[in-house]
Parts: structure tokens; C-alpha cells; sequence
């Protein structure tokens, strides 16, 4: 078991520093290699969770169906629950090609085939179905090559590509991913139809396919190293699996009878509903019980016990679903109350009010803005998607310059600050409007054809986007290096999944919110809310740097 609080950063110490770092990591074939990886997880994400139901919309299809296809952004939401399968089962293409980059292969080809079907479907016709199943599945390969990849990045990082600057570079592919798979798919698909759209994205998964045959295979955990993680006795171990196995086989009935409810029922249920209704009970089953029983695994194994259970099959799965959350308990100790509230609380205010931008931006309720459709895809879905990579690139620049910690500190203070351009829209724009019009902005975006109207939401965006950027950059590289690399599958995906859900808890109140008070007042409880978030940063910053002064201590 690992002793050291502060051993989540796990890679070595890298010799040059600053920008430095940044000019030895492009010459770095990780680098490159997950700059591609990045873009491949970003493209089926974006083409079939949001461009898709553009194709189906414009086609005719009923808003019933559209909602029966949307359960498909669950698997991204609860993906932990087969991420040990990464890890307790060989490689799917070939040992040669090595256990991650066989998964990465085997996922990077099932998604690429399923787009191609997508494109030669028609949701006109008589092969919606086909269309549905190969959307599911291509969303299901996707979760999992996003489960592989992080993974990857976990593993590989160390000297020339730094963990930060893997995770930096992770979300400059994502976003133009994004980017091409949002507002570029739209526009092809103006000039040369849907069916060739999904062509092109099919066959842009090739770039992909080119990040893993570049990528180097990382070397996998050794043995004995995990055999640390089995403490207690063999009764305990057993019994702490069967509960996690068991909480999580119900986290997997659920998700199963929802979609086979929805594909069977009309009107079909709103995956929406069951997230916000069922999703913390799931998260609470499969992940809090879970990571409780590994920390009284690890309370109770302190004294020396076999290392090895009689039954070869209870060892391996506890390996594969336990010895991660039991490594992870051991190392942060009570500091992982600590780190549960950040994780929470991190994106809680892009989760929160996310779901309602569109209403704000082309609604009339209480402070709603009334834009057109084609003035918020120009300024959030183009223009925003810019705004939200030269975040990332300034978060990348920052975790170089001043640090992991000192960067999620400041990307969350940002984070919670920007909410409130949006409540200064939402009263009117007394602030935004004053700052535009005595710095000449007003003029400036006048030049180019653009209303007042429109340029204060796109300055709005641009702050709100540059925020999210920064802050992604930087919580991306936190949970990467909070994540073991002997078990960053589980860990990764388990941080990821508590951090995607949480939002929608509170949405369906956010709603009432907006309807009693106005969009204007949510803001500034969303801004609030974000204030907690920068607490618990400064308490996780305060509890790494206690643990780095006795681990100098005990090393001097």
C-alpha cells in the first residue's frame, strides 16, 4: 500500500522548466500521439451525441425518438462501472500490439465502422433502427476508448511529457474535435448532405487509428506491486467484493431497464430525468459504498495478511474492481473527504445551468436574451468552441508556469466569476454594455456587421468559454495526477463519471429557480456555488503541500 499522500503525481521529476518543457514535449512522440488521441475520443463524442440529432431533426424525425436515442450519452456518464474490463481482460486485437493500444485499435475501429453505417442509414426510411443501433453502439466504443486513452495518458507520462502537458494537449485535440464535429459537420452537411458528413467523420477516426500506432505501449504494472494492494483478510476481501459486485451489478440493471424501457415505451422516458432521479443513488451504490468498503479494508489491513486467496478467480476480480479504490483510500486517507468535494464541486456550475443556455439565449423567461438560432450557433458554437481552446491553451501555459494547484485554484475562481457576465446580461447589461461602449468594442464588432445585442453575448461567451477552458485544462490534469498509474482505468473513469453526474442533481430546482426569480438570480447562486468549489481547492492544495513537507522531511 502506497503511504504517501502526495504520491498521486507519480511521475518522475522532469529536468527542463517552463517553457522549456514545452519545446522537449513537441519533440516527444506522446505528444503528437495523444494530440491525435485527444481528437479521436472528441469526434464520436460530439458526432453522435449532439450532431446526429441535428440529421434526425431536420429529417422529421419525432421528438420521441430523438429522445429515445439520447439514453446513448449515458454511457460516457457511467462508464466506471466496466472499466476494470480494460484491465482484466488481454488485449483485443493482438499481445503484440500490446494490451492499451490493442483497446484503443479494437474501440477506434468499431466507431469509425459506425459511422459509416450511420451514413449509408436513413432516417427517412426503414433503416431508423439500424441507424439507433449502430449510434449506441459507436457510444458504448466510445466511453471505452475514452476509459483506454486516459489511461494511456496516466501511464505514459514522465520525463518530456509531463502529465499536465499530456492532459493539456488531451483537451486541445478534444476541442477541435469538437469544433469540426459541431459546427464544420454542420456546414458540410449544407454543402454536401448527411450521409457524406458521416462519411468524412468516419473516416477522420483514421487519425486516430495513426495517434495509436504512434503511441509507445506503456509498461504494465508489475505483479507484486499490485499483490500490496490486497490487505485485510481473505474473508474480508471477499466480502468487500461481493458488495461492490453486487452494487455494481444493480448500477447495470438499472441502466439496462431504462433502455429497454425507453426503446419499448411511448412516450419514451427522458434519459435527462433518469440521470437527475436515479443517478445519485447509482453513484452512491457503486461508487461511495464501494470506495467506503476500501477504506475499511484498508483500516482493518493494517496488520500483515496472506497476500493470495485460495480462489484464483476472487483475487483476480478483486485486482481488476477493489485493489484501485483500496490504493486510493490507502493513499489519501481522511484527505479524500477533502478530495470529493472538489471533484463535486469543480464543473458544478457549467453542470448546473448548462441545460438551460439555450432557453437563456433564445427564450423570454425572466431575463432571457431572445437571439436567434443562427446567432447563438455562430457565437456558441463556433465562436465559443475558439474561445474555450485559447482557454485551454492559457490553462496549459499556466500549469507550466505557476503549477497544478496554483492553476485550479484560479481556473475555479474564474469558473464561479464568469456566471456573472451572464447575470449582468440577464438585468440588461448595465456592466457589459458601459465596459463596450468606453473601450470601443461596440465599434469594434460593428466593423464586422455584429449588433450590440450579439456583441455582448459573444463577449459573455468568450469569458465564460476562456474560463471553461482554463479550468478544464487544469481539473484534467489534477484527476490524471491523482490517478494511480497501476490503476488509473478505474480511478480515472470513477473520478470522471462523479464529476459529469453531479450537476444534474440539482437541475430540476435550477429550473423552478429560473421560472420564480429570473435567469439573472440563478447566476449569482451558480457564482456562488463555485465559491465552495475554490475552498475546497485551497484545503486540497494546503493537504498536498503538508504531504510533500513530510515526505522531504522523512527523505532529509
Amino acid at each position: 500500500m502506497t503511504e504517501t499522500p502526495a504520491a498521486q503525481t507519480a511521475e518522475p521529476d522532469i529536468a527542463p522548466k517552463g517553457l522549456a518543457v514545452l519545446k522537449a514535449a513537441f519533440r516527444d512522440r506522446r505528444t503528437l500521439a495523444m494530440l491525435l488521441l485527444g481528437f479521436s475520443a472528441g469526434l464520436p463524442f460530439t458526432m453522435l451525441i449532439g450532431t446526429l440529432n441535428a440529421w434526425l431533426g431536420e429529417a422529421g424525425v419525432s421528438i420521441a425518438t430523438i429522445g429515445i436515442l439520447s439514453w446513448i450519452g449515458l454511457f460516457a456518464a457511467f462508464k466506471f462501472l466496466w472499466s476494470p474490463v480494460v484491465n482484466l481482460f488481454p488485449p483485443v486485437i493482438g499481445r503484440r500490439v500490446g494490451r492499451r493500444r490493442s483497446w484503443m485499435l479494437g474501440c477506434q475501429l468499431i466507431i469509425g465502422g459506425a459511422l459509416l453505417v450511420i451514413a449509408v442509414s436513413s432516417p427517412e426510411g426503414g433503416t431508423l433502427g439500424l441507424l439507433a443501433g449502430a449510434a449506441a453502439l459507436g457510444a458504448f466504443a466510445s466511453a471505452t476508448q475514452d476509459i483506454v486513452i486516459d489511461t494511456w495518458r496516466i501511464e505514459v507520462a514522465g520525463p518530456g511529457a509531463p502529465i499536465d502537458l499530456l492532459s493539456t494537449i488531451y483537451q486541445f485535440g478534444f476541442r477541435t474535435a469538437a469544433l469540426v464535429g459541431g459546427a464544420g459537420a454542420l456546414l458540410l452537411a449544407d454543402v454536401a448532405g448527411w450521409p457524406a458528413t458521416f462519411t468524412i467523420a468516419g473516416l477522420l477516426m483514421g487519425l486516430g487509428l495513426l495517434g495509436t500506432i504512434i503511441a509507445p505501449e506503456p509498461e504494465p504494472a508489475p505483479p507484486q506491486a499490485i499483490a500490496k494492494e490486497r490487505l485485510g483478510s481473505p474473508k474480508l476481501r471477499l466480502f468487500a467484493l461481493i458488495a461492490t459486485l453486487a452494487a455494481w451489478i444493480w448500477a447495470a440493471f438499472m441502466l439496462i431497464n431504462f433502455m429497454v424501457t425507453a426503446l419499448n415505451t411511448s412516450p419514451a422516458p427522458s434519459a435527462t430525468e433518469f440521470t437527475a432521479t436515479w443517478g445519485p443513488w447509482i453513484i452512491a451504490a457503486a461508487v461511495l459504498l464501494p470506495c467506503g468498503l476500501a477504506g475499511f479494508v484498508v483500516w482493518r489491513g493494517r496488520q500483515p495478511t496472506p497476500a493470495t486467496d485460495a480462489r484464483p478467480l476472487v483475487t483476480t476480480l478483486y485486482d481488476a474492481i477493489l485493489a484501485p479504490l483500496v490504493e486510493l483510500m490507502g493513499r489519501l486517507g481522511w484527505g479524500a473527504l477533502i478530495v470529493l468535494g472538489l471533484i463535486l464541486t469543480y464543473r458544478i456550475t457549467d453542470g448546473v445551468w448548462g441545460p438551460f443556455a439555450y432557453p437563456f439565449y433564445m427564450g423570454d423567461v425572466g431575463g432571457a436574451l431572445g437571439h436567434t438560432k443562427t446567432e447563438v450557433a455562430l457565437a456558441s458554437k463556433t465562436f465559443g468552441v475558439v474561445m474555450t481552446i485559447l482557454g485551454i491553451g492559457l490553462g496549459g501555459w499556466a500549469l507550466l508556469a505557476i503549477g497544478r494547484m496554483a492553476s485550479l485554484v484560479v481556473g475555479a475562481v474564474l469558473a464561479a466569476a464568469t456566471n456573472l457576465l451572464f447575470a449582468d446580461l440577464a438585468m440588461g447589461a448595465p456592466v457589459i454594455g458601459s465596459f463596450m461602449a468606453s473601450t470601443g468594442l461596440y465599434a469594434l464588432f460593428g466593423n464586422f456587421g455584429i449588433g450590440e445585442p450579439m456583441a455582448r453575448l459573444m463577449l459573455a461567451i468568450a469569458g465564460e468559454n476562456i474560463a471553461g477552458g482554463f479550468a478544464g485544462a487544469a481539473f484534467v490534469a489534477y484527476l490524471s495526477a491523482l490517478s494511480s498509474k497501476m490503476f488509473g482505468a478505474v480511478q480515472f473513469a470513477v473520478f470522471t463519471s462523479l464529476a459529469l453526474l453531479i450537476g444534474t442533481l440539482g437541475r430540476g430546482a435550477l429550473g423552478e429557480m429560473i421560472e420564480t426569480h429570473g435567469f439573472a438570480w440563478v447566476f449569482v447562486f451558480a457564482a456562488a456555488l463555485g465559491g465552495v468549489t475554490v475552498i475546497f481547492c485551497v484545503l486540497e492544495w494546503i493537504r498536498l503541500a503538508a504531504g510533500q513537507r513530510k515526505m522531504d522531511a522523512e527523505a532529509g
